[in-house]
């Protein structure tokens, strides 16, 4: 009798439940296409907030945190507002990086294994931890990158990093050395292009640049070498079957099809 008493009960608490996550999601979706209609506008600049964060307690890392100062952000923004003027934007600066204080904590990770409701989980609580990192500022923040640094010799080689629409989020694995800076700003450059709407521009089995939009120049005689990488492959073609890192935004350009993109070309 007892049970057949609280069945109703857990049936409307389990609606109630649902219908929670409903109107969460539809904030979450109601939020993101306003993102993405402000940070394509393209009107006015957009303010990048970069976090650094030490991935390791390495002295090698804390060194470099320590030296770390806004001028080895300036290639981000003379790159954007380069490629900028080669499109006709009528927007001097579209990018305006800004460095913020050093942050104590990790971002939350997602599993490597993770589902379709197990991400999407992920992605709320990483823009909840994203806001209560940063929703103090007193300037503007479009966007916000957490870059998060390694020691080489203690991590050779660092997961991938993610730019997210949803909340305008950037989370960059990095190396902690003066030597790799270039290639650091690139994988910032790419995923804060990840967060205006750009998609990844080379094949997912072996990272080579993708035929024709993952090349810089898909019209050039003869094709190889490109003489630059496109920003969402971050590899520039040497041969038919050859590609190489770019080392700095001085190596790379945005293509056609991320200048659609991202709305620089109707």
């Amino acid at each position: 009798m007892k049970s057949q008493l609280d069945s109703p009960s857990r049936g409307g608490f389990k609606l109630l439940r649902i219908l929670v996550l409903l109107l969460v999601l539809l904030a979450v979706a109601v939020t993101t296409w306003q993102d993405r209609y402000r940070s394509t506008r393209w009107r006015e600049p957009l303010y990048v907030s970069l976090y650094p964060i030490a991935a390791d307690d390495s002295a090698v890392t804390l060194h470099y945190l320590d030296s770390l100062d806004a001028s080895r952000f300036q290639a981000i923004d003379l790159f954007f507002r380069r490629e900028a003027a080669r499109y006709g934007l009528h927007l001097l600066e579209p990018v305006k990086m800004r460095l913020r204080p050093r942050l104590q904590e990790l971002p939350p990770q997602r599993a490597t294994d993770a589902g379709v409701m197990a991400t999407a989980l992920w992605s709320l609580r990483l823009r909840f931890w994203a806001w209560r990192m940063s929703g103090h500022a007193r300037e503007p923040e479009d966007i916000r990158v957490f870059v998060l640094y390694h020691d080489p010799a203690l991590t050779p080689a660092v997961p991938h990093s993610l730019g997210l629409t949803k909340g305008l989020i950037g989370v960059v694995y990095a190396f902690a050395v003066t030597d790799m800076d270039g290639e650091n700003n690139v994988v910032v450059a790419h995923e804060l292009l990840h967060t205006v709407g750009a998609g990844d521009k080379y094949a997912p089995g072996n990272d080579a640049p993708r035929f024709p939009d993952g090349f810089a120049d898909p019209n050039q005689l003869p094709l190889y070498p490109q003489r630059a990488a496109e920003v969402m492959a971050g590899r520039r073609m040497l041969s038919a079957d050859r590609w190489q890192q770019a080392a700095s935004l001085d190596e790379v350009v945005i293509g056609p099809a991320t200048a659609r993109e991202i709305r620089w070309l109707r």
